[in-house]
Parts: C-alpha cells; structure tokens; sequence
C-alpha cells in the first residue's frame, strides 16, 4: 500500500512540475498602416487582429478613427479590424476643393480600401455619421458585405435636426440664450485671426459640453473629456462642407441629402443596429431603422450616451463579437 502511495503522489509531482513548466501560449498582434489612393484622396488605414476583416468608420464628419482606441482593439482577437480616415480628416490627405467631401465620395473610398487589401466580403461597422456611411455603402455594394453594424447613427437629417433642436431646448435657460447670441452673430471669422476657421472657445464649451455631454456619456464619462478639444482634432473643411457652418443644433450642409428611411428595406445584409438609451442620435431613430431593415437585431444599451462603447464597453464589444461571429 504504501508503495502505491508512494508511486501516486510521485505521479501527481511529476504532473505538477509538467504542468508548472509549460508556457503559457501569449499572443502578439502586429498592425500594419498605409495609404490608398482612391479617386485623387490619400486614404489612411490600420489593420491589426486575426479573422474575418471588420471594417470601422469613424463619425464626425472630420473626426479620425483615434477615438475607437483603446475601446476597440479587443475585438481583434476575433476580426482583422481595419479602421480608416475618411477623405480629409485624421490622416488622410485634404482635398483642395471642399464641395468633394460628400457621402458618396466617402462610400467609394471604403470601396477603393476592400479592394486594395484584398478583404473579400467585410463586415462594415459605421459609428455615428460613419454610419450613414455604411449604410450608403449597403445601398450600393452589398454585395461585399457579410455584416453590418450601424451604431448610434441616423438615417434621415431630418429626423436629427428634430432631435438636436430638443437637445438644445433641454439646455439651462442663460446657457440656451448665450448660445443663440453667439450662433446670430456667425461663428466663424470671429476672434483674432487663427481662429477664424473654427468655433471660439465659449461656443465649444455651451454647445458640445453643456449641450451635448449628457448625451454623450452616461455611466463611464471620459474624465479626459475636454469640449474645447474638439477645436483642435476637427477638420474643419470637412465639417462645414458637410455638416454647415450654423452650430451644433442644426445640420444645413451637404448631409441634408441623407433621407434614407424609405430605402432601408433595400438591405438585405444581416444587420446589428447598436444606440445607448440616452444618445445623441435619438434611440428611436434606430427603433425606425430596425421595424424598416428585415431581420436586423437591435440592441440598446442602458446607461449609455453617444459613446456606446466607452459607456458601456463589455456590451457593446459582446454585441458585436458575437454578431459578426454569426454565418
């Protein structure tokens, strides 16, 4: 007996020690950066992750994928991610005449950026005004897609403005009238010289932090969150081609085209329509989206602003794993 003991516990030591001195597997992920020259714009991409390729772009317009990061990345354990500056914005070359920074311009760089990476059938992932991108680039090449996810985004301009106005009238009375002062006095070409061409500090503060902060974040705010930021990253020349030039609470640029709803039921592509429950696109925009887009799954997150994925991130990267996991 005490031999068998013996030969037991041997036999348990040397699993131990067998165990204790295999490797833990550890994974790295090399990104790869370039540009793609699509219709005279230079496109920046990243690409990093394993798997299926999942295509991201950015809102704004005239922001640059770099607020997606860190929030993300873990999604690359799963998906080739490919994020991408649109035309003129980030690091993506300028265009000298601003009237080419249209929807449709945007849809064929996506388009241009599948091709020249080889990615086959993508799955497309439009946050924001990126996902009125994406469902541009469903109307005329769903035949690349294998998923779409439109997050927080909208799909009449109409129905924005219509949200943007109550935002605004929920804003602190004295903050609402300073606001319209500044708005009636033009917002641009004010101050001294280098600040013609943007919003003045006060405007950035009343309209995209008192008005736009309690629809940004609800559960998780960024505590780096600064509204005079904004100034600094957006492309400007973008923004006003196509949002305007009239502030925050109205949209009267080019985007004015987008009045998507009654096409919506051309996708026929799986489709994850994602918005947090305080959001600045309306969550009943993306109600409408999805009784419009057969067979689409909605998913609206609780406690959460504009940013889905900083407010509440382990729903949002589940959201879209298993999605995108789906044949």
């Amino acid at each position: 007996m005490r031999k068998l003991i013996f030969l037991f516990l041997a036999l348990i030591l040397s699993l131990s020690l067998t165990f204790a001195q295999t490797p833990k597997k550890i994974y790295t992920y090399a990104t790869q950066e370039g540009f793609v020259d699509s219709h005279g714009a230079l496109i920046y991409y990243m690409q990093v992750g394993q798997g299926t390729p999942l295509m991201i772009v950015h809102g704004g317009p005239g922001a640059s994928h770099d607020y997606f990061l860190p929030y993300l990345l873990p999604l690359m354990r799963h998906n080739r991610l490919i994020f991408i500056d649109e035309r003129g914005s980030g690091k993506s070359s300028k265009l000298e005449d601003p009237s080419q920074y249209t929807v449709a311009g945007m849809v064929e760089d996506i388009e241009t950026v599948r091709q020249a990476l080889g990615l086959g059938k993508i799955s497309l992932l439009g946050h924001s005004f990126g996902g009125v991108l994406a469902q541009a680039y469903a109307f005329k090449y769903q035949h690349h897609l294998s998923h779409l996810i439109l997050a927080s985004t909208f799909a009449s301009t109409k129905e924005l403005n219509a949200a943007l106005s109550k935002m605004k009238a929920e804003m602190p009375a004295r903050d609402r009238e300073r606001l319209d002062a500044l708005e009636g006095a033009g917002l641009f070409g004010q101050g001294a010289r280098w600040e013609h061409g943007r919003y003045s500090e006060e405007y950035a503060k009343l309209a995209w932090g008192t008005g736009y902060f309690p629809y940004l974040y609800q559960r998780h705010p960024d505590p780096t969150f600064d509204p005079a930021d904004g100034n600094k990253s957006t492309a400007w020349d973008v923004y006003r081609e196509m949002w305007g030039s009239h502030g925050e609470f109205i949209v009267d640029g080019n985007l004015t085209e987008v009045e998507y709803v009654d096409k919506l039921s051309q996708i026929k592509v799986p489709t994850l329509i994602v918005a947090g429950d305080h959001d600045e696109s309306d969550p009943k925009m993306s109600e409408e989206m999805h009784a419009k887009i057969a067979g689409s799954k909605l998913v609206i997150l609780p406690q959460s602003g504009h940013m889905t994925f900083v407010d509440q991130p382990d729903k949002f990267l589940s959201a879209v794993r298993e999605f995108v996991a789906r044949q």
